[in-house]
């Protein structure tokens, strides 16, 4: 019997483009596509390199190099002799998401796990927040950084390569920490060296870096109720739900004595100590006592969040937690609600025989902060630039402050929706009459232009209490005047619809 001619087949693999050069790479992403597609099989003789080479009207060479790039990769398989193949190790290979001409293929369908659905979740509650009123930590006009800002980096980067190499200290650059530490033993009455300072991506990154640290599996931990949703949000995605212990806020504070009552074991306590948020108070000295008590008792540890604790309009700011038992708090603060969110710099300050181990969590999230800002930051501190800036902001929001309530007491009647007082930060709580739905009204009011956060999420499950979250930033008296009238609109038009 005589024998078979042994002829290759090969799918076509459409004209390669010669006007746009590097006919290899195109000949290697040809036959990528061709594999991918399941237009040759695992296992499938490729025609010899002078055969395609021939059909393609193109040099040898360019075919070696497409072969032995996709070797290298896995995609074939060479056999002396015998010819090039198809990997067999791609037998698992499915087609791409997309056809020829681009447009999408149909796809098995699947089921979303909880873990997946949370972080989608975080996704759409942390959205960049629109420069419009009462949009929290948007600083335009003159609640921004004035000029020197950027005369400083113009400064800084002249006098450096342009391209530093090189990784940086994970910890932070010296010159940064140095700054930090004398800046709140100054301002906030922390005490603490330079060597106990982490440089942050903010104050988020502290709270998910003291988390990582501080938490083992099954470690429960105390958290504020109501309570700023990115440490929800931490705990949940770190699998500590169930552990999460939320205890009540009332005027002084959180109620230490219905945390030792929930959980006295809890090995941490999260707290906004200086500005609760979101309701506003700051935390009374005798809860303050109780609360680093139960802590040395209890072998636990405080995390002391305070994101605006510098901005108080009637009196001197409250003095931090931390300043009253260094060994016992974690001290998270951030450079983004004062100067600019975008600026993503803030510090943690951890007893010293913990900032090893934050060292350590902080490298495997990102390495180093970014070098270029840290320096331009650590000069506006040190020569006295911030000082400065957050004295002339004290005053800006002081007058945001009062325009809002003067709107707010001018255009909404008390009986559909009323202020909580508050003489610091930079936001205020308009608390909303019962069966009012404040999802509803921050939906509505995004839709004319008017940013607020409802507050009843901020609360545990069935303690929710309708209210919304104004910030101050930095807008001008007709802006607020106009954004006031729009949101009073909407809450009278909620309360018809919740009595209707």
């Amino acid at each position: 019997m005589a024998r078979k001619a042994n002829v290759v087949e090969f799918p076509s693999l459409g004209a390669l483009d010669r006007t746009a050069g590097q006919l290899g790479r195109q000949l290697a992403q040809a036959l990528r596509t061709a594999i991918r597609r399941g237009d040759t099989k695992p296992g499938e003789l490729l025609p010899s390199t002078r055969t395609l080479a021939k059909s393609l009207m193109i040099a040898r060479g360019t075919v070696i190099e497409a072969f032995e790039q996709l070797i290298s990769e896995g995609f074939l398989e060479s056999q002396g002799r015998a010819g090039t193949r198809v990997a067999l190790s791609l037998v698992d290979v499915s087609p791409t998401s997309k056809q020829e001409d681009g447009r999408p293929i149909e796809t098995r369908s699947w089921i979303p796990t909880t873990r997946i659905e949370r972080f989608a979740q975080v996704a759409q509650q942390f959205g960049a927040a629109p420069p419009v009123p009462f949009s929290v930590s948007v600083p335009i006009g003159k609640a921004a950084p004035d000029d020197i800002w950027r005369r400083l980096g113009n400064r800084i980067r002249a006098r450096g390569p342009g391209a530093p190499s090189g990784y940086g200290d994970p910890q932070g650059a010296l010159e940064l920490r140095e700054a930090v530490a004398d800046y709140v033993r100054k301002s906030r009455s922390v005490r603490c060296e330079a060597s106990q300072v982490i440089i942050t991506s903010g104050t988020q990154q502290g709270l998910y870096l003291a988390c990582q640290v501080l938490l083992d599996v099954g470690d429960f931990a105390w958290v504020e109720d109501p309570a700023y949703r990115g440490i929800t949000a931490i705990l949940e995605s770190a699998g500590h739900t169930n552990q999460m212990i939320r205890v009540p806020v009332d005027a002084e504070g959180l109620n230490v004595d219905s945390g030792i009552d929930q959980c006295p074991q809890a090995r941490a306590a999260f707290v906004t100590s200086s500005h609760q948020y979101p309701l506003g108070m700051p935390m009374s000295m005798a809860r303050r006592n109780a609360l680093l008590a139960w802590a040395r008792a209890s072998n636990a540890w405080i995390v002391e969040d305070d994101y605006d604790g510098e901005l108080r309009y009637a009196g001197h700011p409250f003095p931090s937690l931390q300043g009253l038992d260094p060994d016992r708090v974690i001290y998270l603060g951030t450079f983004s609600k004062i100067l600019f969110p975008s600026l993503r710099l803030g510090y943690a300050i951890v007893p010293p025989y913990l900032a090893q181990a934050f060292c350590g969590a902080r490298v495997l999230m990102d390495r180093h902060p970014a070098n270029a800002d840290q320096h331009v930051l650590a000069a506006f501190i040190s020569e006295g630039y911030l000082d400065r800036h957050i004295r002339r902001i004290r005053g800006v929001y002081a007058d945001i402050h009062r325009q809002i309530i003067e709107a707010v007491g001018r255009l909404l009647p008390r009986k559909f929706a009323w202020l909580e007082p508050s003489d610091q930060g930079m936001h205020l709580v308009l608390w909303l009459a019962d069966g009012i739905d404040d999802q509803w009204v921050a939906s509505k009011a995004s839709e004319d232009g008017v940013s607020v956060r409802a507050v009843s999420p901020m609360y545990a499950s069935g303690n929710g209490r309708p209210g919304l979250i104004l910030g101050l930033g930095g807008f001008s008296a007709e802006e607020i005047e106009s954004a006031t009238r729009r949101l009073a609109h909407i809450v009278m038009l909620a309360a018809k619809n919740s009595s209707g």
